[in-house]
């Protein structure tokens, strides 16, 4: 086709514009801290509250009363202002019962009321010798999970809970090598059975597509411990599909379990598991507060919820890893500034947010009862934007128990996050009444007065205000950034987190590309438009992105590098509002 005219006519010229611009990969927030229930130091996305609750549990009972952690409170409010997935790590103790969990992962299963020669429970077993065939373990763990114990009439167990499991083996078929395995929530009665999974037409031939370590899976992951070089390391061969158990291991396999007359060969038809139910056992670790180490207001010693600092230093150093783990805003609630212990992974938990440049970190200063000048002096220590500070503590539902409780600040911040990148964008500021209102807390520790929000503002804490008629509100937004400029804001920083995530991707797909004008041209067309977008959605004043000849020179080239200069002029939020009132005398003409 020609592409110039040399004599007069018409040129038409395709240009085409009609390529999708990637979007933007969509993050969510993350939480640090201990639950009921659930993998251990293995960060798990969720995406609703009652996967939380399913996953990680609810209540515990400590001396007769019964609580909620922090963790969960944070979960139910993030969900139920527009979160739409949350990274959760659990933590627990480090005390020594729950050193065997790090290899043996929840507890084994065992057969109700059968015991071998020394009394220890056993496996599941065949129908022949009673030998092991399979072993099953719980995916959680800790002693919730333990089940086993004395069973009453109509096979109710009188350690089964909504948090702890029991398994059913039916229709064991010896001429077909299968059986059907059933997990079954531990408070049921054979009656009034809670089916909570179904795996039918299961096979102990490693060979088969039905085998049963392929169907539930067999994988266990676990934290290798070294916080200089963190890492799950996972083990199995096949992924788990079941949410509750996995195969520890099978100790009967019948690989080509029919011969070649089609029948099933006899030295095989023994191992398959005979019908029957049973419960866990073996699980170890209660991470639950004991005694005195309190859960809400109180703190013992250096211990909060039954924690210590030290006990979320790997889930700190494991959440690092930006390739693996990726969220917009990280929360600790139960870590606190003004614990000496805690400090430490405090420090830790900022130097990774400003290494990996794409979150902010939600900090508690001090504890229930603190005073404002500790929180002040506090916030004076810590000096950058990728970290934000919110006071007083506040009292809100517990959404499983219905008491009223009191949580620091940061267990509500992901949801007023949430809210406000759901009604606007990253880059506006979640604070105020409009997207910084709090509707699920009932009231702050302390009403503040116009002098205390002054004297915290200066102090680089956002204030939590009450106001008549409006209710308890998110009232600032600055970072804990010492040095006045654009960054000490949170959403100016939250907009810089936003345009180099999405440039970043953007930039990752050049990479080992020919260093040409035409993949400058390329990575010019899909960061334009995006600035633009974001510039149309009152996210910059104005932009400019230079990526060609005058940054890329031939010295640049050689040196393997490519080089592009993004300057922007970042929106700013309307924080201080002057109005002046102008009283004229009769006659005086306004101005046009």
């Amino acid at each position: 086709m020609a592409s110039t005219l040399i004599s007069p006519g018409v040129l038409a010229i395709e240009n085409d514009q009609s390529f999708l611009t990637q979007q933007p990969v969509t993050v969510g927030a993350a939480i640090i801290g201990p639950t009921v229930k659930g993998p251990v130091e293995i960060p798990t996305v969720v995406t609703t509250y009652s996967q939380y609750q399913n996953l990680f549990g609810t209540t515990f009972t400590s001396a007769s009363g019964v609580y909620t952690y922090f963790t969960s409170i944070a979960a139910y409010n993030y969900f139920a202002n527009g979160g739409e997935s949350l990274l959760v790590a659990r933590v627990v103790s480090a005390s020594d019962s729950w050193a065997s969990a790090t290899t043996d992962t929840g507890s084994v299963i065992g057969t109700e009321g059968v015991q071998d020669a020394v009394g220890a429970p056993v496996s599941i077993m065949n129908s022949a010798s009673l030998s092991q065939s399979f072993a099953l373990e719980t995916i959680s763990m800790g002693a919730i999970m333990n089940s086993a114990g004395t069973t009453g009439s109509n096979g109710v167990l009188d350690s089964g809970s909504a948090d702890n499991l029991r398994w059913v083996i039916s229709n064991p078929d010896t001429a077909n090598g299968t059986f059907s395995l059933i997990i079954r929530q531990a408070s049921d009665d054979n009656n009034n059975q809670s089916v909570l999974e179904t795996w039918t037409n299961l096979s102990l031939d490693p060979k088969a597509d039905n085998y049963i370590s392929k169907i539930i899976g067999d994988q266990s992951a676990s934290f290798n411990g070294d916080v200089t070089n963190p890492q799950i390391t996972i083990g199995g061969e096949y992924p788990n599909a079941s949410r509750y158990v996995r195969v520890k291991s099978v100790d009967q396999k019948t690989p080509d379990y029919f011969n070649n007359a089609g029948t099933a060969k006899p030295e095989f038809t023994g191992s398959i598991p005979r019908a029957g139910s049973g419960s866990f056992i073996g699980g170890v670790g209660v991470n639950v507060p004991d005694g005195a180490n309190k859960y809400y207001n109180e703190i013992t010693g250096n211990n909060t919820q039954g924690l210590s600092g030290s006990d979320y230093t790997n889930m700190i150093a494991l959440l690092s890893n930006q390739d693996d783990y990726q969220f917009n805003l990280l929360v600790t609630p139960g870590l606190f500034n003004n614990i000496g212990t805690h400090n430490g992974q405090i420090t830790n938990i900022i130097n990774n947010t400003q290494n990996r440049g794409d979150n902010i970190f939600a900090v508690d200063l001090a504890y229930y009862g603190t005073s404002q000048a500790t929180v002040i002096t506090q916030a004076a220590a810590r000096n950058t934007s990728y970290a934000a500070a919110y006071w007083p503590w506040l009292q809100t539902i517990d959404p499983d128990t219905g008491a009223r409780v009191w949580v620091p600040a940061s267990t509500m911040i992901p949801g007023v996050y949430a809210y406000n990148d759901s009604v606007s964008e990253p880059w506006f500021a979640p604070a105020g009444i409009n997207r910084g209102g709090l509707t699920t807390v009932i009231r702050a520790e302390q009403k503040l007065s116009q002098t205390n929000r002054d004297s915290l503002y200066v102090g680089k804490v956002n204030p939590i205000a009450t106001f008549p008629g409006t209710g308890v509100v998110v009232y600032g937004q600055k970072t804990l950034q010492t040095r006045s400029s654009a960054l000490d804001r949170v959403n100016v920083r939250r907009l810089l987190i936003a345009l180099k995530s999405y440039i970043s991707q953007v930039a990752n797909n050049l990479v080992f590309e020919q260093n040409t004008a035409a993949t400058r041209n390329s990575f010019l067309a899909q960061v334009n438009p995006y600035l633009t977008s974001v510039q149309q959605r009152q996210g910059l004043y104005a932009f400019r992105v230079i990526m060609d000849d005058t940054n890329n020179t031939a010295d640049v080239i050689d040196r393997n590098q490519l080089v592009g200069q993004i300057y922007i002029q970042p929106t700013k939020t309307a924080e201080f509002i002057y109005l002046n009132f102008n009283i004229l005398p009769t006659g005086v003409e306004f101005p046009a």
